[in-house]
Order: structure tokens, then sequence, then C-alpha cells
């Protein structure tokens, strides 16, 4: 069915530098603009992230390298998103958006990639040592990047699917065990029972890859739990993840960086962790961290007295601890 259009539809999708709306940046951004009429135009832009305060690119995730296949040195040649603004905003002028869970993400990141060149021009402005034609440009940039995202109507794809076919444990039991319903629903007997039932009909049908299911399910525990590539979380709230292999803070200031450094730097964390509004057992992994780092670097600060002889061995302790 075409869609009957008021104004024109803008769909778009973003790639970035990673998941982090307030410090990453957009690295490839596609529009597929449907007007009233039928009429299709598409246009995508490959973007050189940047840092607009320390004036350097910024560094893709490893992560977000290995979907997209983008590397930052793929990048070094495209313009910044603020040499592009300008035509952006001419594509979103007049239109409604449209995206696939692009309200949580896209839309979000791409708000924030339009604040920042707002904040820098604001800030070119406003700097006495710019010249004026440089003031002018910016003046331009700054009334064209000043499109009311908040004004446009938001169609996201994603929430339309779900709500039309919920994801929940009622819709997962009608479609893998034989269109039926169960009695009892969301008491903890029938939906203990019903959630077994579904994974012996994911087992009966997922048995051979096809068009659509790349690999076929294993009628075994270790791979059913490690099924999707998630990181595996170290407590149970996911607040520390295992990155391969690398215990990894999953949440604010510290997103993405490894426990250990943080130790490192850090130390005081590790009691506002403890003092925090944390589940007991994310306390106690980052404790236990915390107790496993600081026995390492002990047995690091004795490592050199081994193989040494007595004088050697009172001379290393002197300079460690002192002389006395």
């Amino acid at each position: 069915m075409e869609l009957k259009l008021q104004r024109p539809l803008l769909f778009f999708d973003i790639e970035s530098t990673g998941l982090n709306i307030s410090s990453d940046g957009i690295i490839e951004l596609s529009f597929v603009k449907i007007m009233p009429d039928g009429e299709q135009k598409i246009k995508t832009w490959k973007v050189k992230p940047w840092d607009y305060t320390n004036h350097c690119q910024i560094p893709i995730n490893p992560s977000a390298s290995a979907v997209n296949g983008v590397h930052d040195e793929d990048l070094v040649d495209c313009p910044r998103f603020i040499e592009v603004v300008s035509e952006v905003a001419d594509w979103i002028s007049g239109s409604d958006l449209a995206g696939y869970n692009s309200a949580k993400f896209d839309l979000p990141m791409l708000a924030e990639e339009m604040e920042r060149v707002k904040s820098y021009c604001e800030s070119r402005i406003a700097d006495p040592k710019v010249p004026q034609d440089k003031k002018e440009k910016a003046k331009e940039t700054l009334e064209k990047v000043s499109i009311d995202l908040h004004g446009c109507k938001m169609v996201d794809v994603q929430t339309i699917y779900h709500y039309m076919e919920p994801r929940n444990l009622r819709a997962a039991y009608r479609f893998y065990c034989g269109g039926k319903d169960f009695d009892n629903a969301h008491t903890a007997e029938a939906d203990t029972v019903a959630t077994y039932e579904v994974l012996k009909g994911q087992l009966d049908m997922y048995q051979e890859p096809d068009d659509h299911h790349e690999i076929a399910l294993r009628n075994d525990v270790e791979f059913l739990s490690a099924l999707g590539g998630r990181p595996k979380g170290i407590d149970f709230a996911g607040r520390i993840i295992d990155r391969d292999g690398v215990p990894t803070i999953s949440f604010g200031k510290y997103k993405d960086r490894p426990v250990k450094d943080v130790y490192k730097t850090d130390k005081g964390y590790f009691g506002w962790i403890a003092g925090g509004d944390f589940t007991l057992d994310t306390k106690r992994q980052f404790k236990r961290l915390f107790d496993q780092y600081q026995k390492e670097a002990k047995e690091e600060a004795v490592k050199p007295l081994q193989g040494k002889n007595f004088d050697e061995k009172v001379d290393i302790l002197k300079a460690h601890f002192g002389s006395r």
C-alpha cells in the first residue's frame, strides 16, 4: 500500500562511532525522502566525526567498526558534519521523519550533532579573534541549523512492529506452540511452564539454516546461553560486562572503560559505587575486582625482590617505602 502523505516523509538512518549519544558522532547519514506524489529521493553522506572542542577526529569504537565495517582511516578525507549540515537541514525542512528504532537513537544522535554545530557557531560569533567573514559564515550556518526537530512528527517503524506483533510470552507461545493460547497467564507457574514449552518449540522450528536464519539452534545449553553475542554481564544488573575477557564498565562517565583502568586512575570511584544506589551484587563485584587489583598491585611491587640478595632487597624496600 502506498503512503498517503500531506507532507514529505523523510526516512533516515545513522551509523556512528558508538552508542553514547553525548560523546559519539555520526559517520554516515542516509535519507530517503518520499514526496506526497510518490516521488522518491535518496541522499547519503559519509562524515568525518569531529570534536569541535579539541579540534580532532572522534575515534570509532572497535565494537562499532565490527558492525558497520568503517574504520577511522576511511573517514579522514570526508567532510565534517558542519560542512554538510546546511544540505542536511534543507532535506529535513518541511518534512516529517521516519526510521527503525530512530526515536530512541537516530533522532537523538542527529539532534546532538546539530546542537554541537550550533554551539560551535555561537562560540565563533562571540570570539573577538575570529575574522568578520568567518563570523558571517558561522551566522549563516547557525541560521540553517536552527531547524526545530521537535516540531517534526516521528514515525518509528519498530514501535509499530512491536505494537502490532508484541514480543511477550503469550505471543511467543502462540507462535511456537501451534497457535494456541495458555491459561492463567501472568501467574508464575503458568508462565514458567509456558517458557519451557516455547524453548522446545524454538528448537523444533530452527533445526536447519534457511534464507531468513543463518544458523540452526543447537540443543545445547552452553550454545543457547551465548546466542545473540551480547557481552556477558559480570554482575546481574549488567553494570560490568565481560568484553573479550576484560571486565568493562557499561554506564556513566567511565562507560566502555576497563574496570582495571579506572582502579589505576580513580580509586574513589569504587567508594562511590559502594555507597550508591546499586544492587548488592553489583557492589560485591566491584569490591571483588578492587580487591583483586589491589592484591595484584602488591604482588607486582615485591616482584623486584625475587632473586636478589639481602642487601639488594633492603635497598629496593628503602626506595619503595622510604629509608625508615
